[in-house]
């Protein structure tokens, strides 16, 4: 008969520290922390940390993964482990400290379509006194956002359009001089679905051709 006061629930457990590793790796390290020889507890810690690289092979793409294998089990007996680390052993402190918060830039964009970035590159164009460079960076910056604005609206725009949209952000200090050639994406797919029915029909031709050739028309 099964005792369910024995039984273990998720939910009176401890939390696991390292959800990657599972419970039974923070099982065995519980357990080594136990062990009074040191020696005895290093040769256990170095297999655990095998056993980790084994539960995560995905970890040996990373540069001196071992070293990082190696940080995780101090982590997991919360920097109470005392072996001999063939790594410098971590600080506690360390890992505790939150990183400084991200500052998000608070202006809004005047053409969402466009976003904040080429707004960036026409200020910095605008501040190119090289008159050969700065051209060159108006007719980048023409070809972006024909490209952006076939993105958005699903549909080709006029260099006209383009032109007066420079015009207003720049206030009429940059102009492109090539034409910003951009392929509709629509206009890529049908080109694609045409294509592709071509290569059935010749298929489906050189089949049927392979075949009377190889069998000869039937007579009646």
């Amino acid at each position: 008969m099964i005792n369910f006061e024995e039984m273990e629930y998720n939910t009176t457990r401890e939390p696991l520290v390292i959800r990657e590793y599972g419970r039974h790796i923070q099982k065995m390290v519980d357990f080594v922390m136990t062990i009074e020889d040191r020696e005895k507890r290093t040769r256990n810690a170095h297999t655990i940390v095998e056993l980790m690289g084994f539960l995560n092979p995905q970890l040996k793409t990373i540069e001196d993964y071992k070293h990082k294998l190696w940080d995780h089990l101090y982590l997991i007996s919360d920097f109470k482990l005392d072996v001999d680390s063939p790594y410098p052993r971590p600080v506690k402190e360390d890992y505790i400290e939150k990183p400084d918060p991200v500052a998000y830039p608070q202006k809004t964009p005047t053409y969402n379509h466009l976003g904040r970035n080429i707004e960036t590159l026409i200020e910095k164009a605008m501040k190119e006194e090289d008159e050969e460079k700065r051209q060159g960076l108006a007719n980048a910056i023409a070809y972006y956002m024909k490209l952006t604005y076939s993105n958005w609206h699903k549909e080709l725009v006029h260099d006209d359009n383009i032109q007066s949209e420079l015009s207003s952000i720049s206030g009429g200090k940059l102009t492109f001089d090539t034409r910003p050639h951009i392929k509709h994406r629509a206009s890529k797919d049908r080109e694609d679905f045409v294509s592709n029915i071509g290569k059935k029909k010749n298929n489906h031709s050189r089949n049927r051709n392979g075949r009377n050739r190889k069998y000869g028309k039937k007579k009646y």
